[in-house]
Order: C-alpha cells, then sequence, then structure tokens
C-alpha cells in the first residue's frame, strides 16, 4: 500500500502545479497593426519599416522609412494624411500610384469573407486601417 501512495502523491502534486500554472499564464494579445503590416506592408518596407522590404529592388521608387513620418512632419505622425493613402478612395482612377489601394483590396476581402452576412464594409475597412496606424505610430523613431 506505502508503494501506491507515493506515486499518487507526487502525481496529485504535479498536476496541481500544472494546474496553477495554467491557470496563471495570460493569452498571447494579438498585435492587429503588426499582423497586417507584416501580410501587406512588411514585403516593400521591410519588417523594421525602413524601406529595405525582399521586394525593393523590382521597385521603380524607393519605399519611404515608415520610422521617420512623425520626425518629418514636425514631430506629429501624419495620421490624416497616411489614412489617406492607405485607403486611397481620393486616387485619381487613372494616375500613377506606388502603393496598392488597399481600401479596395480590404473592401474585395470583407466581401469574399462575409458573402451574405451583413457587415459594414465600411467599418471593415477604417478598423483594419487604423489598426496599421497604430502599428506605425510604435515604429516611429524616438
Amino acid at each position: 500500500m506505502k508503494g501506491v501512495v507515493k506515486p499518487l502523491v507526487v502525481a496529485a502534486l504535479c498536476a496541481g502545479f500544472a494546474g496553477m500554472a495554467l491557470a496563471q499564464a495570460k493569452p498571447a494579445r494579438v498585435d492587429f497593426g503588426k499582423r497586417e503590416f507584416d501580410a501587406n506592408c512588411a514585403s516593400c518596407h521591410g519588417l523594421s519599416g525602413k524601406g529595405q522590404g525582399p521586394l525593393v529592388e523590382m521597385l521603380t521608387k524607393s519605399p519611404p522609412d515608415l520610422t521617420l513620418l512623425a520626425k518629418n512632419a514636425g514631430g506629429v505622425f501624419p495620421m490624416a494624411r497616411l489614412y489617406d493613402v492607405i485607403d486611397g478612395a481620393n486616387v485619381p482612377s487613372h494616375g500613377s500610384r506606388d502603393m496598392p489601394v488597399w481600401g479596395r483590396e480590404y473592401k474585395i476581402q470583407a466581401g469574399e469573407y462575409y458573402v451574405d452576412v451583413p457587415y459594414d464594409p465600411d467599418a471593415y475597412v477604417r478598423a483594419r486601417i487604423l489598426a496599421l496606424l497604430e502599428y506605425i505610430n510604435r515604429l516611429q523613431a524616438k
């Protein structure tokens, strides 16, 4: 009987400690802005945002260093201007554009995903762009 009790006590203690560790572990926070940046921007702007992405050699114009946006705008992050550039809604349909029109792409992706489910496409696009801008704001050089 003594040979059975000791392993049971050890197993119970291990299970208790494991349960305490799981109860204390916080779930990882999803960084939607970083996810958006990594998926859609890093190929040209690089993971650091400095304009050194893997596709730079194929571009006709070098992408800007996104870490200097606030510094180049007098210390204020140019949120409205960047929103318009990313959204692309105010870009003439026939004209040069160095960057994809992400607002349109986001609307297409939302339509493909939601199909018959009611949703607000403008709110969907706005949420993705604002999450991205919040992340780019965190990349700014101090």
